[in-house]
C-alpha cells in the first residue's frame, strides 16, 4: 500500500471528462437514478485523486443550502487511500455545510461500510425504490447488483460535519 502522502487530489477539469465517462460506465453511465430523479453526474463540481501521475479516483457532488450532496465516488485502485482523500477533500469543499449526504444501494456492501467507517450514519431507507427508479426512470439498471444481490432498495446516509 502507497503511504497517503503519495496522493495529490486536485479539481475535477474538462481534460478528465472521457476518464469519467469510462469511470462512470461501469456504474450505468453518468445518469445515476437516486431519490426519484436523474441526476448527471458529471456535470457537477468534482474532485480527482492521482498517485505517480495517475488519476485513481474521482468524487463529484453539490451544495444545497447547508447541505452537501456526495453525488459520485470510485477509486479504481483499491485500498491506496484515494476514497478517504477525496472525502476528505469534499469536506473542505463544504464549508458552512452542516451534513454530507449520500444514497447508495442495499447491495453496495462495500460502501456501505467505508462510509461507516469514516462517521456516516444511516439517514433514510427507501424499500423498493430502486425498483421504482428501474420502472419509471432508468430501465438499464440491473436487477442483481454486487455479491449477486438483488437491487432493490436506496439507503442514505450522512455525515454531520461540526
Amino acid at each position: 500500500m502507497a503511504p497517503a502522502h503519495a496522493l495529490t487530489v486536485r479539481e475535477y477539469a474538462q481534460a478528465d471528462a472521457a476518464w469519467a465517462e469510462t469511470l462512470t460506465a461501469e456504474f450505468g453511465g453518468r445518469l445515476q437514478a437516486r431519490r426519484g430523479e436523474v441526476v448527471d453526474v458529471l456535470a457537477l463540481p468534482g474532485l480527482v485523486a492521482e498517485a505517480e501521475g495517475r488519476r485513481i479516483g474521482l468524487l463529484t457532488y453539490r451544495v444545497d443550502g447547508d447541505e452537501c450532496e456526495l453525488a459520485f465516488v470510485m477509486a479504481t485502485e483499491r485500498f491506496r487511500g484515494a476514497g478517504s482523500a477525496l472525502l476528505e477533500a469534499l469536506r473542505g469543499r463544504a464549508e458552512g455545510c452542516r451534513l454530507i449526504w449520500l444514497v447508495t444501494t442495499n447491495d453496495n456492501v462495500d460502501a456501505i461500510r467505508f462510509y461507516q467507517r469514516r462517521g456516516f450514519v444511516l439517514r433514510a431507507l427507501r424499500p423498493g425504490a430502486v425498483d421504482e427508479a428501474r420502472r419509471l426512470l432508468k430501465p438499464s439498471i440491473p436487477a442483481l447488483g454486487d455479491h449477486g444481490i438483488p437491487l432493490r432498495d436506496e439507503l442514505e446516509l450522512e455525515l454531520p460535519l461540526a
